[in-house]
């Protein structure tokens, strides 16, 4: 019987290399995937009449998409609270900060110091000195940090908006003074009350003997509290600012410096690094944010680790039921599968229809899951639902949603899918009907 198809290579105006492609062949891998969507689709939407597989199928489904939407809620507030511990650290710890390989306090000529300042991609610099301080107010004391700053220091790091009260800590002048609101908060400092001062305490090197003369051991400064700032717990408890001079005046460290804090252009803080410490030599140590606080930064990202593998773990449990699932469908269509068999389809053909279920069964619970995490995060921007316990910076969880969580979160439900489909995959290819097959 002549076929009414045509030949294509009689067809006119056609590419060359298009010549030699069997045309059987592309009809028949044609055919073949689209029996493939075919029945994994018509299998997903399951019968009408009541039966078990549909109804696992659909449990399977809902545990998916519970596993996924915890994943995405659970990484965006691990985002939303790394994003603010960041900002505050931000604060304290600058983009770069050089300090000495050895010894508490060093010096540096004003021709390096300039050098510093011209390298390329280098925004402003800070001198800073810092110790700690015995902090005393009308018998009240308490052990703090005090950190000389100069000018530039405001501009180097992003505290100006967490203060109240008077900012003007400059070099040498007024007599004043910003602390974290818990220290002011114990001494008892007042910084509305013009006449409320805190003495700084420390202790004085130059004294010859000080079992003789027990007031010249020590040095005190006298400062005014002008102003206090909030961050979080471990600076507000920890750290009062002052001017420079005056900071090295109590230590005996007159032109030294404790760190050279600098704020970087964006993207260029690993190249500034690089010229500096090459510029600086070995004695020197030059860090950047990350390496200041490199604990702090591992705990975050191990921590974020360990709860994907807890979940993960959760994911595979709960898609244990998807493998009976796809047992019993493969039971079910044995007969479909016998003939399939009759006609023609392949090992090869059979697994991939029951592998491509499994991965639809997973996609339409993960898609699902993704939708409802991100919504409920979405909610939780707008409207701030879940609250946090007083005596933190904000009201609500703070939560940030991440494409590459997004992708992540898909990829584990399509692995995992994929995973438990491989098992009931390959059971389809010998599950014959005895009745067809004796026939």
């Amino acid at each position: 019987m002549r076929s009414g198809r045509q030949d294509p290579r009689r067809l006119r105006g056609k590419r060359r290399n298009f010549v030699n492609v069997p045309w059987e062949n592309i009809s028949e891998n044609y055919l073949d995937q689209t029996l493939i969507w075919q029945l994994a689709y018509r299998y997903l939407r399951g019968k009408r009449q009541g039966n078990a597989v549909p109804i696992l199928s659909r449990i399977s489904m809902v545990a998916i998409a519970v596993s996924s939407a915890a994943m995405i809620i659970i990484f965006s507030v691990f985002n939303g609270i790394e994003t603010i511990v960041k900002n505050n650290y931000k604060a304290f710890y600058p983009d770069l900060s050089i300090t000495v390989a050895r010894g508490k306090f060093f010096g540096m000529d004003a021709a390096t110091l300039a050098s510093v300042r011209q390298v390329s991609g280098v925004q402003h610099v800070s001198t800073v000195i810092e110790d700690n301080v015995i902090a005393d107010n009308n018998g009240q004391q308490k052990v703090v940090t005090l950190k000389g700053i100069d000018k530039s220091y405001f501009d180097v790091n992003n505290i100006r908006d967490s203060i109240t009260g008077d900012d003007s800590v400059s070099d040498g002048h007024p007599y004043t003074a910003i602390g974290g609101r818990q220290i002011f908060n114990e001494l008892g400092a007042d910084i509305e009350n013009v006449f409320s001062y805190i003495e700084l305490v420390y202790p004085n090197p130059t004294a010859v003997n000080p079992e003789a003369d027990p007031l010249s051991a020590y040095q005190t400064l006298r400062l005014h509290p002008a102003g206090t700032f909030r961050i979080q717990d471990e600076f507000d408890d920890k750290y009062i600012l002052a001017p420079l001079s005056l900071t090295q005046e109590l230590f005996h460290a007159k032109g030294q410096y404790s760190s050279i804090q600098i704020s970087t252009e964006p993207g260029s803080t690993e190249k500034v690094k690089a010229t500096i410490q090459q510029m600086l030599g070995k004695g020197w140590v030059v860090a950047t944010r990350y390496e200041q606080n490199k604990t702090l930064y591992m705990v975050m990202s191990g921590e974020k680790w360990a709860v994907y593998a807890i979940l993960l773990l959760v994911l595979l449990i709960a898609t244990f039921n998807m493998v009976g699932a796809l047992s019993m469908l493969v039971l079910e269509k044995r007969k479909d599968i016998a003939i399939l068999r009759a006609m023609g389809a392949t090992a090869g053909t059979l697994m991939k229809i029951f592998l491509l279920e499994g991965m639809l069964w997973s996609v339409v619970g993960g898609v699902c899951g993704l939708a409802l995490g991100i919504g409920v995060c979405m909610l939780q921007q707008h409207f701030g639902f879940v609250k946090i316990s007083s005596g933190f910076l904000m009201d609500a969880y703070p939560v940030k949603i991440e494409a590459a969580d997004i992708v992540l979160v898909m990829c584990t439900i399509l692995a995992v899918g994929l995973a438990v489909s491989w098992y009931p995959a390959t059971r389809a290819t010998r599950a014959v009907d005895p009745a067809l097959k004796s026939a």
